[in-house]
């Protein structure tokens, strides 16, 4: 599969991500089946967080996988932490306590990426530094990134973090597209144009942060998919029309066209359907013209000025 570097460091990773939230819901050889196939499609990148089925779907990938040290040196592991039940915690014990139980689920030495998930308002950004300075000396994290976190937020973290912030997690799906649709109504009195994130494509691109797109067939906040869905008519006849063109699935198509967008995205997929993430991967061949990009963002509702 394609590869990009993530972020500013030397880490090659595919463009496809695979989520793992909904792991813990297979069987065990289901799960073995499943992460088989990512492997076969080049799909070696795994997004874990430690809340997803409350750890374990951490524990489930690890068994599949058969974790092993010439098995953790062909793969790429992320996982996300600092969502506590009712709250969010980005202090130091907190951070460290969770990477110990991430790896201890993994069963492996290190992360190559942890991300801190929601963000703070109580956050200490010394705090943080501390907790990323240990585990990166400790060698239990390599890379650190961030999740639905805007610019600001982020250069508060960067007051005191030394290490890179290679990547941001973000919903972003051609019907949840705020973040790319309020560039085009600069200062136009319309929904479109009403800033939520603090230009934070933009910033991640002039910060050379990989963007890694979550919910990437959902709309609203996960209300469902817009793909056969008849809410979204013009949306489906468009993908579908460009689908027959390239003789792929319009899960490729949604897909690709994420990938399009210049800001090198790394789209992560939630599905436990083998066929389905096979379509995703399909995506990383696939370069849309401009003209389809834009009438695909269009046929979702978009505005363009």
């Amino acid at each position: 599969m394609r590869t990009i570097k993530l972020g500013v460091s030397t880490l090659e990773v595919p463009v496809i991500a695979v989520g793992c939230m909904r792991i813990g819901s297979l069987d065990k050889p289901q799960a073995e089946r499943f992460v088989q196939a990512a492997l076969e499609e080049g799909a070696n990148f795994f997004d874990h967080a430690d809340i997803y089925g409350k750890g374990k779907c951490e524990e489930v990938f690890a068994e599949a996988i058969r974790m092993s040290p010439s098995v953790r040196d062909n793969i790429i592991l992320q996982s996300k932490c600092g969502i506590r039940p009712g709250m969010f915690d980005f202090s130091k014990e907190h951070i460290l306590n969770s990477v110990d139980g991430i790896l201890k689920r993994l069963q492996t030495d290190y992360l190559d990426v942890l991300l801190l998930h929601r963000p703070d308002t109580l956050v200490e950004p010394e705090e943080v530094a501390e907790a990323f300075d240990l585990l990166e000396r400790s060698g239990k994290v390599r890379h650190f990134g961030v999740s639905n976190q805007n610019p600001m937020q982020i250069q508060l973290l960067k007051k005191s973090v030394k290490q890179p912030i290679v990547a941001n997690q973000l919903q972003l799906s051609v019907t949840n597209a705020n973040m790319i649709s309020q560039g085009f109504n600069v200062n136009m009195e319309n929904h479109s144009a009403v800033n939520r994130d603090g230009s934070v494509l933009d910033f991640c691109r002039l910060h050379d942060i990989t963007i890694q797109p979550w919910s990437p067939f959902q709309y609203g906040f996960f209300e469902g998919v817009f793909l056969d869905n008849d809410k979204f008519p013009e949306l489906n006849k468009k993908i579908n029309e460009i689908a027959a063109k390239y003789e792929v699935s319009n899960t490729t198509i949604a897909i690709a066209w994420l990938l399009r967008h210049p800001a090198n995205m790394q789209p992560v997929t939630g599905t436990m359907n083998i066929e389905r993430l096979k379509d995703c991967c399909k995506a990383a061949d696939i370069r849309l013209t401009r003209e389809e990009w834009y009438d695909i963002f269009r046929s979702a509702g978009n505005i363009l000025p």
